[in-house]
């Protein structure tokens, strides 16, 4: 993944050549700017991980430049040094009043500007760390605390009538709402079972274990495990593979990836509807597809699809309850085996999901 750069904003250039050279071989691009606005369009285009600013440029001042990006969302929190020969208490104090989180005087030492920006590099990939951790727990907590209610809500509701009506329900009578029960323990037991596997991405516990399997045997398992829900639905659900597809893979990795995306498809795809699994060799394996003929997927919310703080939540075409959760761990298992799941989606035609296995000897009797 391309790293962020540094950005360096200057008007002398010969102050931004020993900044660059000073951090060569830190491993990071760089960028460069010379005005107040260069430095602000230069901020909120490229984003950089760290701005080393000087504080005296004719036009806007570093001063007034630092505290522009503060105030804009999609840069106030990029940390700003200041490079200045200014070094009174009043510099250094309305420096750090704007937003700067550090000052190298001018003329500086390149071993300590070095120093300063890789301490500042780490600081923030701490940060990052932190609140994607955040993220991750109060996501942990939301599903918790909300779509948790759902199955117990129906396990609670409905066992409380039963107890109540025992004595005038009749077998028959029963069992629907017995039926109810089931389906709201299976639908909560397949949540706690997400809950956990997700988790253990997010720890690193969860262990990647490749071996030669065949795709198709594995799909037609998928589809019978969910054909059911298809038949409810009048939903056809289709197998494109060979008789033997071998691939490497983890198997319960793909196992959960291949039925978190056939449940998806027939939960978004309307009455009479289609939905097929199947695979195609390229160059770099086979690129396993599954795709509907479903409602679709706006523009807006593609881009928030595998993003753990932009979760949406759609409800199905018959108002089938989901969390989001199953995308994300499809999303995680997917880069355990090296590739990247991509969806194809048009609103009203249907959405392709697609992911690359490598070829597999076909696994010994």
């Amino acid at each position: 993944m391309t790293q962020a750069p540094i950005l360096i904003i200057d008007d002398n250039p010969k102050n931004v050549q020993l900044a660059a050279q000073s951090l060569a071989g830190i491993g990071r691009p760089l960028a460069f700017a010379q005005n107040g606005t260069d430095a602000i369009s230069q901020a909120g285009l490229l984003q950089p991980d760290l701005i080393l600013l000087d504080v005296m440029m004719p036009g806007m001042d570093g001063f007034e430049v630092c505290k522009a990006l503060k105030q804009d969302p999609k840069t106030q929190s990029i940390p700003i040094i200041f490079l200045t020969a200014k070094s009174d208490a009043e510099s250094l104090t309305k420096g750090f009043e704007v937003g700067g989180v550090d000052y190298v005087a001018k003329p500086f030492l390149p071993a300590e500007l070095r120093a300063r920006v890789e301490t500042h590099l780490a600081l923030r990939q701490t940060t990052q760390a932190l609140l994607e951790s955040n993220q991750t727990k109060d996501r942990f907590f939301s599903i918790i605390s909300h779509d948790l209610k759902v199955p117990f809500n129906g396990l609670i509701g409905i066992a409380n009538l039963l107890v109540e009506e025992f004595d005038q329900l009749t077998k028959e009578e029963m069992l629907p709402f017995l039926e109810g029960l089931q389906k709201s323990a299976q639908y909560g037991f397949h949540l706690l079972v997400q809950l956990l596997d997700w988790s253990r991405t997010q720890t690193g516990h969860i262990q990647w274990e490749p071996s030669s399997i065949d795709l198709t045997q594995v799909g037609q398992e998928t589809l019978g495990l969910l054909r059911e829900a298809a038949v409810q639905k009048k939903i056809t659900l289709s197998l494109e593979l060979g008789e033997t597809t071998p691939v490497q893979a983890d198997h319960k990795m793909i196992q959960t990836i291949l039925r978190n995306l056939v449940s998806n498809a027939i939960k978004f795809t309307p009455n009479g509807g289609q939905v097929i699994l199947g695979a195609s060799a390229s160059e770099a394996g086979w690129s396993v597809y599954v795709k509907d003929t479903g409602v679709g997927i706006s523009e807006n919310n593609l881009q928030k699809l595998f993003l753990l703080d932009q979760q949406f939540y759609t409800a199905g075409t018959a108002g089938e309850e989901g969390t989001g959760l199953g995308l994300l761990l499809c999303h995680e298992f997917a880069k355990a085996h090296g590739t990247r799941l991509a969806v194809e989606s048009t609103v009203g035609q249907g959405t392709r999901f697609s992911f690359t296995l490598p070829f597999a000897a076909p696994p010994q009797d």
